[in-house]
């Protein structure tokens, strides 16, 4: 079930909020969170109910090895424990990569050895990577002391929470058992409730205008045939319609699931922050998924030893962190690429800084001075050319689209443009049969200023929603937040007749 869907907008959404604060009102909160954890595994197995035995399998499994680690502590049996820790961990890592990387492995396998392996395509449950992701960190943190809840139902909620379950954020237990467990979060608020509701609105309109508007320009470019010269600006233009979908794709979805999760009084972590605003690409990862940036520095590259043995040894772990970060994404050797390039982007990052604290080279304190500028630039376009892999159905199609990027290709222009600059004499033209012409750059050059000049939902709302209440009472604001939340929902579903489209993290 999709968040930008007629079923979940219309049917699933308020049957479950009608549901719970039934529910909550009538002081049965226990059957509230029964009833919120119940329509979360309903909306999981709307895709698939063959999955949902996987999902709650895995949710018992791992409860279970939590409270025998959390035995095990208590009557102080710490080796007992790591044991415990480590067959948990290994069972949900043999779980995941089974569902996502056993035909990536068995076909470079077959080709490596050159033999004809023939084995059932199997299909990857959505959701899979994050539910996992969510229950080894509560592995962890049970381990080194950081849990004490013990109740299995505050439990099943914290992981299959709707709002987060599909795409993340990827969660602590920390960030929401407390919350679960606060009578607070059992009443009706309509500050929160709009509040809420504006960030799914926004997060729709990004949705299903912007990423869904920019979108028809991708596929032609990415997956042109073998054959055709991608000329650069049929490579740009594709690559930049990419780096804008995937932008308002996620950045929609993300703030759906903060919006969602706040109707019902719950807080998520903020997962999306302006990235293409970054100043450097160790900001990029500050502000791009960020809890799953603060996964992998926590469970992985602190783990592997951090920076805390040698300049060599740090360059080693962050490679290795972003290489496992980029297989994460998804099966495929675009994504190593993708995660390696990142690797080494951080890996120069930190080399320049060293020389730069070396020579005495201040770092530039005003966003808007020569040295920022330049710095985002060069973030942006490293980004940019990354993406290329991340998109690419092959090393073969991302090496084309790069081709044509640095002009290998020829830079000819549309026959269209050729009234406006022919005069200059500068210019060659070509039947550009993968650019959308005027149409296409006046997208491209129009979400590029909203990503760069306008302000991010959280700010956006936060500006809005200031002094949200006077003596007790909401102020008329709120009332225009509503109005403009049912008017962006009534757009969503007119925009929604041409058909729901999955988010991009879905296939993640």
């Amino acid at each position: 079930m999709l968040f930008n869907s007629y079923e979940f907008l219309f049917l699933f959404l308020p049957a479950t909020l009608a549901g719970f604060f039934v529910l909550s009102g009538v002081r049965r909160f226990r059957i509230a969170a029964a009833w919120l954890a119940l329509a979360s595994i309903f909306f999981y197995g709307y895709w698939n109910p063959r999955y949902v035995a996987l999902l709650l399998g895995s949710i018992a499994v791992n409860f279970g090895a939590g409270m025998g680690i959390l035995r095990a502590r208590a009557d102080g049996r710490l080796r007992t424990a790591h044991r415990i820790l480590v067959v948990a961990v290994v069972a949900d890592l043999a779980t995941l990569g089974y569902f996502k990387y056993a035909n990536f492995f068995v076909e470079n396998l077959a080709r490596l050895a050159s033999v004809d392996i023939d084995i059932a395509r199997i299909v990857l449950p959505i959701g899979i990577s994050f539910f996992t992701f969510t229950q080894i960190a509560y592995l962890v943190d049970t381990y080194h002391g950081k849990v004490r809840e013990t109740g299995f139902l505050p439990y099943t909620l914290f992981v299959t929470f709707f709002p987060h379950l599909i795409a993340g954020p990827v969660l602590h237990h920390a960030e929401m058992m407390p919350q679960f467990a606060s009578r607070e979060t059992y009443r009706f608020r309509l500050d929160n409730f709009v509040l809420g509701l504006a960030f799914l609105c926004l997060g729709l309109f990004k949705k299903v205008v912007l990423a869904d508007g920019i979108q028809p320009f991708v596929s032609p470019v990415f997956e042109a045939k073998p054959g055709y010269p991608l000329s650069a600006l049929e490579a740009w233009g594709g690559v930049l319609a990419y780096t804008l979908q995937l932008y308002f794709d996620f950045s929609g979805y993300s703030d759906m699931a903060i919006g969602l999760s706040k109707m019902v009084n719950v807080d998520l972590p903020l997962n999306f922050n302006s990235p293409y605003k970054a100043a450097n690409i160790a900001d990029f990862w500050r502000r791009w998924h960020m809890t799953l940036s603060r996964f992998l520095r926590d469970y992985l590259y602190i783990p592997l030893g951090g920076n805390r043995k040698g300049t060599v040894r740090r360059y080693v772990n962050l490679m290795l962190t972003m290489m496992l970060g980029g297989l994460w994404h998804g099966a495929g050797w675009t994504f190593i690429v993708w995660g390696t390039l990142h690797g080494l982007y951080l890996i120069v990052h930190q080399f320049w800084g060293r020389l730069r604290e070396r020579w005495g080279m201040a770092v530039p304190a005003n966003a808007s001075s020569m040295g920022a500028i330049a710095s985002g630039t060069l973030t942006f376009i490293s980004v940019v050319v990354a993406w290329v892999f991340f998109r690419a159905t092959s090393l073969d199609a991302a090496w084309r689209v790069l081709r044509g990027m640095v002009g290998m290709n020829g830079a000819a222009l549309p026959q269209e443009w050729r009234p406006l600059v022919d005069w200059t004499g500068l210019f060659t033209f070509g039947n550009l049969e993968q650019f959308g012409g005027t149409y296409q750059l006046a997208w491209v050059a129009l979400l590029l200023l909203v990503v760069w000049l306008c302000p991010n939902s959280q700010t956006l709302i936060g500006r809005l929603s200031h002094g949200v209440v006077v003596r007790g009472h909401p102020r008329w604001s709120w009332m225009a937040l509503g109005a403009l939340g049912f008017g962006a929902l009534l757009l969503a579903a007119i925009n929604g007749s041409r058909g729901s489209s999955e988010f991009i993290y879905f296939n993640f």
